[in-house]
């Protein structure tokens, strides 16, 4: 079965009801260069009201060291999420589990930077271009991607309920990752696109 994350979160509310349909985590932005940025007192409050087994990310992109050590204090999320030029020893010195997001935006020529994460617990490709912020809604040639990678490969950049099924279906991703096709503002999600997409996804597994 495919995860689902739901990331961009701002409002308890919504990351509630993205739990509430079944999404298996929820993402929160702590870089300043996002719309999505969100505060650690509301990431806590997030992150506290989420049911049992619905894991927290927290994404960071090129941020100091000392803004990772606060948020794994303060806000205790499941998983680190950096989408920077980040080094795979920088990833981990945090002794956290990690995802590190690859820029898939350049085609091809990005998939050499999918071997040089030995330590992260898995890769999640996005539609952007390398140094551009996350949730441009933007997707990328899907066929491009390897198989028989040992780390799990979750699928992000422009994905919303209209191709998310062919999206599954064409990659087989271990997880889906959506922000902006399921908002009406930036990180304001929309219940009835939220829903959807969800319901996109499991249609996919089914078939």
């Amino acid at each position: 079965m495919t995860r689902i994350k739901c990331c961009g979160m701002t409002r308890v509310g919504d990351a509630l009801l993205a739990a509430q349909l079944g999404a298996d985590a929820i993402g929160l932005v702590f870089t300043a260069r996002s719309r999505r940025r969100v505060t650690l007192a509301r990431a806590r409050e997030i992150v506290v009201a989420l049911p049992p087994l619905v894991a927290s990310v927290a994404l960071f992109m090129d941020d100091e060291p000392g803004l990772v050590r606060q948020v794994l204090d303060s806000v205790r999320p499941t998983l680190l999420q950096f989408h920077g030029n980040e080094s795979d020893a920088w990833c981990a010195q945090f002794g956290q589990p990690f995802l590190k997001a690859v820029a898939m935006g350049e085609g091809a020529a990005a998939l050499p930077r999918l071997q040089q994460y030995p330590h992260a617990a898995g890769l999640l490709l996005d539609g952007h271009a390398a140094g551009a912020v996350g949730g441009s809604g933007r997707t990328f040639d899907w066929s491009l991607l390897p198989r028989g990678l040992a780390q799990p490969l979750i699928l992000a950049g422009g994905l919303h309920a209209g191709n998310v099924g062919e999206a599954v279906r064409a990659v087989r991703p271990w997880a889906v990752d959506v922000a902006s096709g399921v908002e009406s503002a930036p990180g304001i999600k929309d219940p009835d696109q939220l829903e959807a997409f969800i319901r996109a996804v499991r249609a996919a597994d089914a078939a």
